[in-house]
C-alpha cells in the first residue's frame, strides 16, 4: 500500500481550516491542522510533510516568523511552503512572503481548483522522492550484498537486480510524465527546479545501477545522497 503524503494546513481560525480540508480532500491525502505557528512548528518535529499552507496573518508568531523558523531547520528547510493571506499591500508584502522562503503566495479568496492543482504538484514531487530514496536504499543492500559475497564466489542475486531495475523504470517514467505536465501548465518555477532536481538524481541512480550488471566491469558505483 502506497504511503499517504502530509499536508500541514496553519490557520488560526477554525473556518477557513475547515474550508481547506474540504478543498484538498479530493486529493486523497492525509491533512494535518494546526491553529497557530508554535502547533506547526511542533508538527513538524515528528512529521514529514510534502507542502505547508501557511497563513500569514496570525496572532503571536505570524506566517513570516514560523517560515523562518521553517527554514532555519535542516530537517524542514526544503519543504515547500505556500503562504495563504487576506491583505495585500503590494509588491513589497509580496516580496517578503518570497523572501521567508515560499514557492508561492496566494491571496484570499482564492481559486479552490488553482490551489488544489498547486498542492497536487508538490505532493506528486514528494512521492517520487519518497520513491527515489526507497530505489536508493534498495541498491545500497544490493551493493552490500554483492560486496559480502564475491570473495566466497556465492551466486550474483539477479533477480533482486532485475526487480530494482523494474521499479526505477517506472518511477523514471512517472518523473518524466509530471516533468512534461509541468512545461505544459507553465508551473511555478520552483516547482519545475525540484522536478529536475529528481530528474538527476533518477539519472545518477539509473547509472549506479547500470554498472552492477555483470559484464560492464565497473567498480562499487556512487549512489546518489540523500537529500
Amino acid at each position: 500500500m502506497v504511503q499517504k503524503a502530509k499536508i500541514l494546513l496553519v490557520d488560526d481560525r477554525p473556518e477557513n481550516l475547515l474550508a481547506l480540508e474540504a478543498i484538498l480532500s479530493a486529493l486523497d491525502q492525509t491533512l494535518v491542522r494546526a491553529s497557530s505557528g508554535e502547533e506547526a512548528l511542533k508538527a513538524l518535529l515528528t512529521d514529514d510533510f510534502a507542502v505547508i499552507l501557511l497563513d500569514v496573518q496570525m496572532p503571536g508568531m505570524d506566517g513570516f516568523e514560523t517560515a523562518a523558523h521553517i527554514k532555519r531547520r535542516e530537517r524542514t528547510r526544503d519543504i515547500p511552503i505556500i503562504f495563504l493571506t487576506a491583505i495585500n499591500h503590494g509588491p513589497h508584502h509580496t516580496f517578503r512572503g518570497y523572501a521567508a522562503g515560499a514557492v508561492d503566495y496566494i491571496s484570499k479568496p482564492f481559486d479552490p481548483w488553482v490551489l488544489r492543482a498547486k498542492v497536487s504538484v508538490f505532493v506528486d514531487l514528494y512521492m517520487k522522492n519518497c520513491q527515489l530514496r526507497e530505489q536508493a536504499a534498495l541498491l545500497r543492500l544490493q551493493l552490500d550484498g554483492g560486496q559480502h559475497h564475491g570473495a566466497g564466489g556465492s551466486k550474483e542475486p539477479a533477480g533482486l537486480l532485475a526487480e530494482l531495475s523494474a521499479r526505477l523504470a517506472a518511477v523514471e517514467e512517472q518523473a518524466e510524465a509530471l516533468s512534461k505536465q509541468l512545461d505544459d501548465d507553465a508551473a511555478d518555477p520552483a516547482a519545475v527546479a525540484t522536478a529536475a532536481h529528481l530528474e538527476r538524481k533518477l539519472t545518477g541512480l539509473r547509472r549506479a545501477l547500470d554498472a552492477l550488471e555483470p559484464g560492464t566491469g565497473g567498480g562499487a558505483p556512487t549512489v546518489p545522497a540523500h537529500g
